[in-house]
């Protein structure tokens, strides 16, 4: 008989337009922490990386993550200090890394968290945790890195050309545009169309609106593009396909992408 390949099916992703360890969050993460078994089993590690570069950033959001996930009943909180390159390799951070179960990466500078982590040791650890299972959580900055490009959303904001980076491709497909709800404020619709039309092909926007995240309830072994993603939270999320109309879902809805 011939051999049998073997799909590995990762656990679910979490794109989150804002709101990270907010009581707005406890609905989606009590849903999550259900998927492992119940929060009394969870591992969860909090990946303050993107927020790095800012003086109390880490501690700050670690706090809040260590207060959000007690309050949820989980009994394991591991909070890291893997806030650069150096530490992305430092043994006593990478031992907080393993055999977690829910990886939260908190907001901040999207373009520092894929320096800080791609091609470590810590990534490695994360990567091969989420091949076997662990849900991959980000926020803001953190949804941004585990898209395939990230946008350089503050340089547009600013005025500056487009510029796509290469991001960490947990979700290969997609680019994430966070705080969606709020980008009329610093970006007008005809530039938004612009942009949109820079997007190079094989890729969809999706538009994930504060207090809100996109969810991958079930992936497809086969073609992970036929995966099944439900929106959640407080607000709703709109999905851009070149030569397509853009999909307003509102939360409840689901849509494979």
């Amino acid at each position: 008989m011939g051999s049998q390949t073997q799909h590995t099916i990762p656990g679910p992703v979490v794109l989150v337009g804002s709101g990270e360890y907010l009581d707005v969050m406890n609905e989606i993460d009590g849903y999550l922490l259900k998927t492992l078994g119940g929060a009394s089993t969870a591992r969860v590690v909090l990946l303050p990386t993107a927020s790095g570069l800012e003086l109390n950033g880490p501690t700050s959001w670690n706090n809040l993550g260590l207060q959000h996930f007690s309050k949820l009943g989980v009994q394991d909180i591991r909070a890291t200090r893997i806030v650069d390159r150096e530490s992305a390799y430092d043994p006593e951070q990478l031992a907080l890394l393993r055999d977690g179960t829910f990886y939260y990466f908190s907001g901040g500078n999207p373009q520092h968290i894929i320096d800080s982590l791609r091609d470590t040791p810590a990534w490695e650890i994360i990567n091969s945790a989420y091949e076997q299972g662990a849900i991959l959580a980000g926020c803001s900055a953190g949804a941004m890195m585990l898209s395939g490009r990230t946008i350089s959303i503050r340089q547009v904001m600013m005025g500056g050309q487009l510029k796509l980076v290469e991001s960490m491709g947990i979700v290969p497909e997609l680019i994430v545009f966070p705080h969606f709800d709020r980008m009329a404020g610093f970006m007008d619709q005809t530039r938004f169309q612009q942009i949109l039309k820079e997007i190079p092909d094989g890729y969809t926007v999706v538009g994930i609106d504060e207090d809100t995240a996109l969810v991958r309830i079930s992936a497809n072994a086969v073609d992970r593009k036929l995966s099944r993603w439900q929106v959640m939270g407080r607000q709703s999320v709109t999905v851009f396909s070149r030569d397509a109309e853009a999909v307003k879902l509102q939360a409840g809805a689901e849509i494979n992408l």
